[in-house]
């Protein structure tokens, strides 16, 4: 009985998230957000493992994600929170890779107690700074750089905070209605958690939350299991800003793991098109989990086997103050390379190259351009994307 229970129990929970994504997209103010869908949406066990995620996302917000809930919790321990409390925070090594993602983590908390976390992520268009793009030497040129920290306190608004964000951006409505609109959606899934609770007669989630992680760890092992074990090799070039970068990747499958590892990979670029091992790990795993296990849900427990690494200070391991504002022009290239190495391993499973990146040139006007001063500030970047490649079939 507890196992049909605990199947009725993650079907609820996929609902909530889902929900939880919709309502970030309907109330969000920037139209990448609700055009495009470039977010993530997220419920946590209480020691920040991510149970679920909705469908709607990118895979380098949802897999960065899934790892940045744990840093909050080293920040803030849930013992230090209590309900109305909502933390954020757009550092690119924390969160998702660049100053313009805001991650808001919110606990949920059932007769005093926490049950749960939620999370998500959405790109804000404008943060300050040089703005979005692969101009700025340092990451302190590419915008304000908010570390985890409250923005609601038992229900009040940090109004210093918010106010520093709307003075430091081109765009401040915006910066604030996308800030309300993430601490909706993480407060829309919370409340559909705990009717859930009520109507399951939990007194707690992390039960369930463990089967369903445990379940999927030992799907995506038994995956990996029926592998050839080996190591695979796949490099790429790819036109950098000012001169080629070089991506080699090395992925060994041993047993039920498999490891990623970037080394021999080009160092660290002048411009902000490095890439936080945060970011390499998010994209590199969704290469593997395109064609190994894609049908597991994507959780702490289906990521926990693939491990990746990169040499610290490399341009896919890029350290403070390295610029990362375009990090997505290298790193989206990472799922191609690993997919390189899984078809020797597995052949005729894996699609052809295609257009990797997204391209999205960032259109915003200068106030003193040629001498005349401009009232209406503006900031606005169109999202063009290519083909997928040829399939195996």
């Amino acid at each position: 009985m507890s196992n049909i229970r605990d199947q009725l129990v993650w079907n609820r929970l996929l609902a909530i998230v889902e929900e939880q994504a919709q309502t970030l997209m309907r109330t969000a103010f920037s139209a990448v957000v609700r055009e495009a869908g470039d977010l993530s949406a997220g419920v946590f066990d209480t020691t920040g493992a991510m149970l679920g995620q909705a469908v709607t996302g990118t895979p380098g917000h949802v897999n960065a994600m899934a790892a940045s809930v744990g840093k909050f919790l080293a920040r803030f321990p849930l013992a230090e929170l209590g309900p109305g409390d909502v933390l954020l925070t757009n550092d690119p090594w924390d969160g998702t890779g660049h100053l313009n993602d805001f991650t808001v983590v919110t606990p949920v908390f059932r007769n005093e107690r926490p049950v749960a976390l939620f999370a998500a992520t959405s790109h804000i268009a404008d943060v300050g700074g040089r703005g979005f793009g692969p101009d700025a030497g340092e990451v302190f040129e590419e915008g304000l750089r908010v570390p985890i920290m409250k923005l609601f306190d038992k229900g009040k608004l940090d109004d210093s905070l918010m106010r520093l964000v709307v003075a430091n951006v081109r765009d401040p409505v915006v910066a604030e209605g996308d800030l309300y609109s993430l601490t909706a959606c993480n407060r829309n899934g919370g409340e559909q958690l705990l009717k859930a609770m009520r109507d399951f007669d939990l007194d707690e989630l992390d039960g369930v939350g463990q089967w369903i992680i445990d379940t999927s760890r030992t799907a995506m092992r038994d995956e990996i299991r029926g592998l050839p074990d080996g190591v695979y090799r796949r490099e790429m070039t790819v036109d950098g800003y000012d001169e080629p970068i070089e991506v080699s990747c090395a992925l060994t499958i041993a047993g039920d793991a498999i490891d990623i590892d970037f080394a021999g990979s080009s160092g660290l670029s002048a411009f902000g098109i490095n890439v936080p091992l945060n970011y390499t790990e998010a994209y590199a795993s969704f290469g593997v989990r395109c064609v190994v296990g894609n049908d597991i849900p994507n959780n702490a427990g289906s990521l926990e086997p693939v491990t990746v690494q990169a040499l610290a200070g490399s341009i896919l391991n890029a350290e403070p103050p390295a610029a990362v504002s375009a990090r997505h022009a290298l790193g989206q290239m990472l799922p191609d390379v690993v997919l390189g190495c899984l078809d020797q391993a597995i052949p005729g499973v894996v699609p052809a190259e295609g257009a990797s990146c997204i391209w999205n040139p960032v259109l915003r006007n200068l106030a003193t351009a040629r001498g005349n001063l401009t009232t209406e500030p503006f900031v606005i970047y169109a999202i063009f994307n290519g083909g997928t490649g040829a399939r195996a079939a």
